[in-house]
């Protein structure tokens, strides 16, 4: 007979089973659970107030939803399952099988403490000396929404759709008068068809009045920077006494919404973005900062914009609510370049490296090794940095985005498996990015630790 291993499952342990010797010494589970102990829950913590039935402790259920986001496992049916089916979710909520309701309850009531919990981390690996912030990549990824693009409607389609239902609901009214005395109405419930439409009117209008809203602070911000560019037209011509050349701004037109202008009815707060490779996304916009040397996220945040010019200002904005993590220089490509982003990085004293153009491939020899000329003591923030984009240790740096700040949007998408948001909703979006960036920060300080 064969020597093959024994495999009796119906062998009884000897001894009680201790839930550590399920899991090897450097496995992921156990590394999130030990770092998610060394964090301040106070805040989570405070808002139970102990009545009712025992609840799971916040590090269990923190620790199963970082270590779901870490390794691809994002439902919470899913995670409630994997209690059960997997050996390191058994281990993380010690033998104990949270429901889903109590799981997906969780993430929700607590996404806002998530900011806080993602700066400890950070913490947590300058304390270690991991991290140690220097340089950092910006850049962003478009992230589909928990809804269909299919789903959205124009402001034109809906006027049209409106009209039409209106329409259809008179001809039933008239249709109802005469029932009464026919024999045969088709078999049709007019009282219910006329509710039908009724219903689907109240939603249009209602999707019409946000597209009107949203045209209205659009034709706002337009005005703004109308205003912001004759201003500082003006102090132009003033300084230098000559006309400027070039079209005077023209003010915004209409306040009116665009025939194109459309919402999205089953997550009105996404927005259809074009993607990478041509085609458009019911998306939103996640942004990160990725330090270089740990290749650690170390800033985020997600918006509704689908150009990423605007987004300078919220990651400065970050940086300073955040002194701790203030890097020293910020590379981002040309999506993110104009003048008063480059001012507000120097400002800031971080030394920008923001692409001012594409740069074409397969650069002539000459065009590459050519010598950098002497900046003019009276240079401007622009010309300094476009300077300093041009020597060479600018250029190594600037190469250097490419493996950092990209990789991780990768491994976000692809390994981690995050391509789509679970919930729904602008706030509960940006607290999701949040948890999903500390699940990476968690993976990667394992992979560096390990």
């Amino acid at each position: 007979m064969k020597p093959f291993k024994a495999s009796n499952r119906n062998q009884p342990f000897l001894l009680p089973p201790s839930i550590q010797d399920w899991l090897p010494q450097e496995h992921l589970a156990r590394f999130i659970v030990e770092t998610i102990e060394q964090l301040d829950l106070a805040k989570i913590e405070s808002q139970y107030n102990g009545r009712g039935k025992e609840a799971y402790h916040p590090q269990v259920m923190l620790s199963l939803l970082f270590y779901g986001y870490a390794t691809g496992v994002f439902s919470s049916r899913k995670i409630e399952r994997a209690t059960y089916d997997s050996v390191a979710f058994r281990y993380i909520s010690a033998n104990t099988h949270p429901d889903h309701d109590t799981i997906a309850n969780f993430r929700k009531r607590f996404l806002n403490e998530l900011t806080d919990l993602f700066v400890q981390i950070l913490s947590v690996a300058q304390e270690m000396g991991i991290l140690k912030v220097g340089k950092v990549s910006l850049d962003g990824t478009k992230v589909k929404a928990n809804a269909s693009k299919h789903k959205a409607l124009s402001y034109a389609h809906a006027t049209k759709l409106q009209k039409q239902l209106e329409d259809e609901v008179q001809t039933l009214l008239e249709k109802a008068k005469t029932a009464d005395n026919e024999d045969d109405n088709d078999g049709m419930n007019i009282p219910d068809e006329i509710a039908r439409r009724k219903d689907r009117i109240e939603v249009i209008k209602a999707a019409k009045i946000k597209i009107e809203q949203r045209a209205k602070e659009r034709h706002k911000q337009e005005l703004q920077e109308y205003e912001k560019k004759i201003q500082k037209r003006e102090a132009k011509e003033k300084l230098t006494g000559k006309k400027t050349g070039g079209k005077k701004p023209q003010p915004p037109k209409s306040k009116e919404p665009k025939p194109t202008d459309q919402v999205n009815l089953t997550d009105e707060e996404s927005r259809i973005m074009p993607v990478s490779g041509g085609g458009y996304m019911q998306a939103y916009n996640a942004q990160a900062s990725v330090e270089h040397d740990s290749r650690l996220i170390v800033h985020q945040h997600v918006t509704q914009n689908v150009n990423d010019k605007k987004e300078i200002v919220p990651t400065l904005k970050w940086f300073k609510d955040n002194p701790d993590l203030v890097p020293k220089a910020m590379v981002a490509d040309a999506g993110y370049f104009s003048d008063d982003n480059v001012k507000l990085c120097e400002e800031d004293k971080i030394t920008s490296y923001i692409s001012f153009g594409k740069e074409q491939h397969n650069q002539p020899l000459e065009d590459r090794f050519e010598e950098v000329q002497e900046l003019p003591k009276d240079a401007t923030d622009i010309e300094k940095m476009k300077h300093r984009l041009k020597t060479k240790e600018g250029k190594e740096i600037y190469a250097q985005r490419k493996s950092t700040v990209e990789p991780v949007f990768g491994v976000i998408k692809h390994v981690m498996g995050f391509r789509q948001f679970m919930l729904r909703g602008f706030e509960k979006a940006k607290g999701e990015w949040n948890l999903m960036c500390i699940a990476y920060n968690l993976k990667r300080l394992h992979t560096i630790t390990a």
